[in-house]
């Protein structure tokens, strides 16, 4: 038994979310120091309790895209299945593309699911793979501006992984997978 003996005592520099769900919790450091306003963003999110009773409810996996296509793996979730009304709660986040924060999506990246650049609000990804196309200048995005990255898993990739397997119809978990809660991990070095 060394002093590494006990992972449940690591001490993280960043700020650290659990998403808690049925498959057990993803725990992810995020990177306010890189990606600001989407980490204060994601935060008040989180704080004032909106993921709550909330769901990862799309998957892209190798068996459920189109055939001669760039592939996709993820899992995607948020408020948008499980509390479509409550879209007015949020407000927009400035664009905060991977050439200006160095955050690659490279396999356990989380990042914010959007529409056209500036309008990510409530709905993340977490990347299974390694996925170069959601980067600045990737192919995966058409206005070519990929998406905002602001942090990685640190444990749990097991449960990404699971959770990745499930049943699925036409990108859609069947059922949606509950996200019972995402709240503050309190196990952070003081600043």
């Amino acid at each position: 038994m060394g002093i590494h003996s006990c992972a449940s005592e690591k001490k993280y520099d960043n700020p650290v979310i659990v998403i808690q769900t049925k498959f057990g919790d993803i725990k992810v450091e995020l990177y306010p120091q890189k990606a600001p306003l989407t980490v204060a963003a994601f935060l008040q999110n989180i704080d004032s309790g909106y993921f709550k009773n909330t769901s990862f409810y799309r998957v892209l996996r190798r068996d459920n895209q189109v055939t001669g296509a760039p592939h996709s793996y993820l899992i995607q979730g948020g408020v948008w299945q499980a509390n479509p009304d409550s879209k007015e709660k949020f407000k927009p986040i400035p664009h905060e593309p991977t050439n200006k924060t160095g955050i690659l999506h490279t396999r356990g990246i989380i990042s914010m699911a959007r529409n056209e650049p500036g309008t990510a609000t409530s709905e993340f990804f977490i990347c299974v793979e390694d996925e170069p196309g959601f980067d600045y200048g990737g192919v995966n995005n058409h206005d070519g501006q990929g998406y905002a990255a602001f942090g990685k898993v640190v444990e749990g990739m097991d449960v990404v992984e699971r959770i990745h397997l499930q049943p699925e119809n036409e990108q859609r978990f069947m059922p949606p997978v509950a996200i019972l809660d995402i709240i503050r991990y309190s196990n952070v070095a003081p600043q």
